[in-house]
């Protein structure tokens, strides 16, 4: 009877989920956009999850691998690389539109072998020590971005990539509109499919990872390195291998982002972006999937959904209180207020922590 309810419970929720960018074009474009941005963000949580949920490994320069993936895409799909060297002119004449079917291995793969360099040197680190480098790394790549314009122009530097391409494969180009049935599906709606196919592939990917043995060993790494060490874990290989399936999470999503926005610029990709990250995965709950994506859903819709609350505030006050800072002071309430009531998460993994409880026990 349990699973028929829950397979009930799934099927509702899968056609509410296909349904939805349908009910938000009445509304308007900028709702369905704002779906869209959170997707992109439960997949950088769902990647950050591997490393700090699964693994303990506390990363605040995640989204260094955002921006890897983001810029990889942007030079493979823009006129950049074409209009300043010539010798790449010669061999693309056409202009360089890399497909989707090459960017999203192409986005992991570079990505990974990022995730394993970072990992490298920080194997004997771990709390703040190693909070302190991950968050160098990720200065550290977006200085890069920035200042990569000379001697040789690789990324335009804080003018950032322009006229990046849509992505298309098998003769779709989710920059236009697409007519199925008497349906018309904005661009956005398709993005949105786009971006839920990807969500669901790496839930199915973190949870067979969570059930499988290397799962386990990054829990036991996480719960006590020590003693997982001593019962014979790879301690080395695991954590390399968490910094590395994390990273090509986020250099998936870089990329889905870069072609979302037709845009990129170092300042996308900041340290506040990194503590978002961070946030969404703790204040959801640590290492457990359903409060991970819960986590990046609020935290990603909320302050755009401010923006309709912060306006009226800020007319009521005649002026005096701006808007946009009001809007990030009522998400730090809800940020307070959340680990003040919730302090595990909004939806915590019932095993997350329990060899601690038993120790107070």
């Amino acid at each position: 009877m349990n699973s028929q309810k829950r397979l009930i419970t799934m099927l509702v929720a899968a056609a509410g989920l296909l349904i939805l960018p349908l009910l938000l074009q009445g509304f308007g474009n900028a709702w369905v956009r704002i779906v869209d941005m959170a997707l992109l963000f439960v997949l950088l949580s769902l990647g950050l999850n591997i490393v700090v949920g699964y693994a303990g490994l506390l990363d605040l320069g995640y989204v260094a691998f955002f921006a890897i993936g983001a810029y990889m895409y942007g030079l493979l799909a823009s006129p950049h690389l074409v209009e300043t060297f010539p010798a790449i002119a010669a061999m693309f004449p056409e202009g360089m539109h890399t497909p989707l079917w090459a960017i999203v291995p192409l986005a992991a793969g570079l990505a990974g072998v990022f995730g394993i360099l970072l990992g490298a040197p920080t194997l004997r680190l771990r709390g703040d020590y190693l909070a302190i480098v991950t968050l160098g790394f990720g200065e550290i790549i977006r200085v890069f971005m920035n200042n990569l314009d000379n001697p040789v122009n690789i990324t335009n530097g804080p003018k950032g990539l322009l006229g990046i391409d849509p992505l298309h494969f098998f003769g779709f180009n989710l920059g236009k509109k697409l007519s199925v049935l008497g349906f018309e599906f904005a661009s956005v709606s398709l993005y949105y499919y786009l971006f839920l196919t990807l969500v669901v592939v790496s839930v199915v990917i973190s949870h067979r990872l969570e059930l499988s043995r290397v799962g386990r060993a990054w829990m036991a790494i996480r719960e006590d390195e020590i003693a997982a060490k001593a019962m014979g874990i790879n301690t080395r290989n695991m954590k390399l291998l968490a910094f590395g399936m994390g990273a090509t999470f986020g250099g998936v999503s870089g990329a889905m982002f870069a072609s979302f926005q037709g845009f990129i610029s170092p300042e996308s990709f900041s340290l506040m972006e990194s503590v978002m990250i961070v946030a969404m995965v703790v204040l959801g709950g640590v290492g457990h999937l359903p409060g991970v994506i819960l986590g990046a859903v609020l935290l990603s819709a909320l302050p755009e959904v401010l923006r309709y609350v912060a306006g009226p505030l800020q007319a009521m006050t005649d002026g005096r209180l701006d808007a946009s800072i009001l809007r990030q002071l009522l998400i730090a309430l809800a940020m307070i207020s959340v680990m003040l009531i919730r302090p595990r998460g909004l939806w915590p993994s019932p095993e997350h922590g329990k060899s601690l409880q038993n120790a107070k026990t």
